[in-house]
């Protein structure tokens, strides 16, 4: 499923994780044959990789001691081979709109945050797939912290694991988005493996159709996104013209507009499913008739539909949210072209957990 994703070619980050960071791997981060294989090699039945694997993400125990079924001796040899868990509750934040944002620490003391985020009938858990960001979007604060490092795929699958074990089971978790800190399509080897993980109906097993990459227009990466098995894609575009876009998105200058919209045309996307573009709307910079018109030819062709999400106002950037009647403008000759527009209200912005306020830090929480 994932063979072609290997070959990461120049979207590869160079400074990637290790698996086993401190010499002790995230048992979450392999895969069942991966974990068969340990087994293996201490002469264990391969069996017990399914075994562990219920426990872990069926079950979701706190410990590898609630895992009654596997041997004392065995759950010693898990407990000094492997990481239970790479990562440590440091806060949960309770927004007045029921949003959670939980503030974890890495083994080697790095930040991350993920977001619960509360729907009519299910939650949407927004992960990270890097510490800090190096993209520098001017209405981001995650990318004004700079880069630190790639996430291991069980530091991002240890998030999943860690929101289940701290939030009721009803309403259920349904969604995962990796809109979190950090780009993650510059973190394909960790990202791929991870999805994989996610999808597996004797791992996580969310459904396809529920899980949504976004990216800042990386597009190798989505060219070997393509590749791997047809989950959502988004797409942050936030203007219609280079000279704007590479403005508010250095990334724009190595990855043009007409480049990315010309390889997003050949997306593969299975029968009902689209694009999402993300918009975020900015006072007297993106938010004209002008530009909503501009969108509108931009994505012509293309399987889409658009989030338009007001600015979440960040100190010292400069730029301002724009007015309600604005944004409903916009939206209205989108839906007047028969553009699926929809207005993303944000969520959890009291606690600093809504789009482009994720930061990893203390000081923020």
């Amino acid at each position: 499923m994932f063979g072609n994703w290997q070959n990461l070619g120049p979207c590869a980050q160079t400074q990637g994780p290790s698996e086993n960071r401190d010499g002790v791997q995230g048992i979450s981060g392999l895969t069942k044959e991966e974990l068969a294989q340990e087994f293996l090699k201490i002469g264990e039945k391969s069996f017990r990789a399914i075994q562990v694997w219920d426990w872990l993400f069926k079950k979701v125990v706190n410990s590898f001691r609630e895992m009654a079924n596997i041997p004392k001796q065995l759950r010693g040899f898990l407990d000094s081979s492997f990481h239970f868990s790479t990562l440590e509750i440091k806060d949960i934040l309770v927004s007045q709109d029921g949003t959670r944002k939980f503030l974890f620490q890495l083994k080697d003391g790095l930040l991350i945050e993920s977001v619960v985020i509360p729907e009519k009938d299910h939650l949407t858990l927004c992960v990270s797939s890097q510490v800090g960001c190096a993209m520098g979007c001017l209405f981001c604060l995650t990318g004004s912290q700079g880069f630190k490092r790639n996430l291991s795929t069980s530091e991002i699958i240890d998030q999943i694991l860690e929101v289940k074990r701290h939030i009721p089971r009803k309403p259920p978790l349904t969604n995962i988005v990796f809109m979190g800190m950090g780009e993650p399509l510059l973190n394909l080897k960790s990202l791929s493996k991870a999805i994989q993980i996610i999808l597996d109906p004797e791992a996580l097993g969310f459904s396809h159709r529920r899980v949504t990459v976004s990216t800042s227009g990386i597009i190798p990466g989505i060219k070997a996104l393509a590749q791997g098995p047809s989950i959502n894609l988004a797409v942050s575009l936030n203007a219609t013209n280079d000279e704007l876009r590479s403005k508010l998105m250095p990334i724009n200058k190595k990855y043009p507009l007409r480049e990315l919209i010309n390889t997003l045309r050949e997306f593969p996307l299975p029968k009902g499913r689209r694009i999402t573009f993300e918009y975020v709307v900015i006072h007297q910079v993106n938010d004209q008739p002008s530009h909503a018109h501009e969108l509108v030819s931009l994505l012509k062709g293309i399987p889409s539909k658009v989030n338009l999400i007001p600015l979440n106002e960040l100190p010292h950037s400069g730029l301002k949210e724009p007015s309600e009647g604005r944004v409903l403008q916009i939206q209205e000759i989108l839906l007047n072209h028969h553009v699926t527009a929809i207005i993303r209200k944000s969520k959890g912005r009291d606690i600093m957990a809504a789009c482009g306020q994720l930061a990893g830090s203390k000081t923020q929480c």
